[in-house]
This record gives C-alpha cells, sequence and structure tokens, in this order.
C-alpha cells in the first residue's frame, strides 16, 4: 500500500514538533512551539503515513502553506491551492520524496477537487526545489523574509 493521509492527532503533532533536521535544515525545526502545535491541531493540517501506519511527514493547506508577509506583495494572488509539507527528518535525501509529494498531490486534488497547486520554499533547499521542478512545478515569485530568501513554485492543471 503507498504512503496516505490521514487527520492529524496529537500523538502526531507531539511527533512532528520532537524532529530535528540537519543543518541547514535546520531552518525547519519547529521545538516545542505551542503555537505551531495549536495549528497543526486546528487548522488543515494532515498527517502522512507509510504502509505500516507510520508517521513519515505531514501537509498543510491554504493560509498554513503561506507565508503572510508576502500577500500584500502579491504572491499568492492568483487562485491556486497552496500546500505546505515536510517529511520526518530521517527520510529525507533518500529518494522517497517523489513518492511522498505524489501522494500528496493526489490526495489534496481528491480532498479539494483542485488540479492547479502553489508551494512556497526556502531558496536554499535545492534538493526540494529540484523535486518539486521534476514534479512539474515552476518558480512563480521571490521574496525575502527575515533574512531568507523564499520562492512560490505553481504547478497548473494540463490544458
Amino acid at each position: 500500500m503507498p504512503y496516505h493521509i490521514t487527520a492529524m492527532t496529537e500523538a502526531f503533532a507531539d511527533q512532528i514538533m520532537s524532529w530535528n533536521y540537519e543543518p541547514p535544515y535546520d531552518f525547519y525545526d519547529s521545538g516545542q512551539d505551542e503555537e505551531f502545535r495549536k495549528e497543526l491541531l486546528e487548522c488543515s493540517y494532515y498527517a502522512i503515513l507509510d504502509d505500516e501506519e507510520q508517521l513519515i511527514g505531514f501537509c498543510c493547506t491554504g493560509p498554513s502553506a503561506q507565508i503572510p508577509m508576502a500577500i500584500p506583495l502579491g504572491a499568492y494572488d492568483e487562485d491556486l491551492l497552496d500546500i505546505g509539507l515536510g517529511m520526518k527528518p530521517e527520510l529525507t535525501g533518500k529518494g522517497l520524496g517523489h513518492k511522498f509529494l505524489s501522494c500528496v498531490l493526489a490526495s489534496m486534488e481528491e480532498l479539494y477537487q483542485r488540479e492547479s497547486f502553489r508551494l512556497t520554499v526556502a531558496q536554499f533547499n535545492e534538493r526540494a526545489i529540484r523535486l518539486y521542478a521534476k514534479l512539474g512545478f515552476s518558480e512563480a515569485a521571490s521574496f525575502d523574509k527575515g533574512g531568507t530568501s523564499f520562492m512560490t513554485m505553481v504547478k497548473k492543471r494540463q490544458a
């Protein structure tokens, strides 16, 4: 059975908050941030499980997948479904990203009846950017926040 998404639970949220990435990806560590925990549990977050029902990652949609300061810059003006995602640190860099993101896209397409997506990524994350490009995403906008450069990438339904 392939990866699949399910509802976020307190146990999954606690696992996610304990994840620690190697530099420079430690930028994505949340630590024990209660605001992030609340967002995981109350907003549009989903857990992603493997075929043994083990947590391998998460995804989110809508405003949770956006960087608020970029909204007035027009980075999110186009009507696309914003998605965000994170994979368990021990699984990153092992060639699992294609299967992981494909699961997220198929699940979001089914749940939201949408076929065009946007995601936001830190520009130093070249590994993720290569993956997104392989799956049909292209750069749409860029902006800086707190000394970090970001870009939005879009994947639009094939005509």
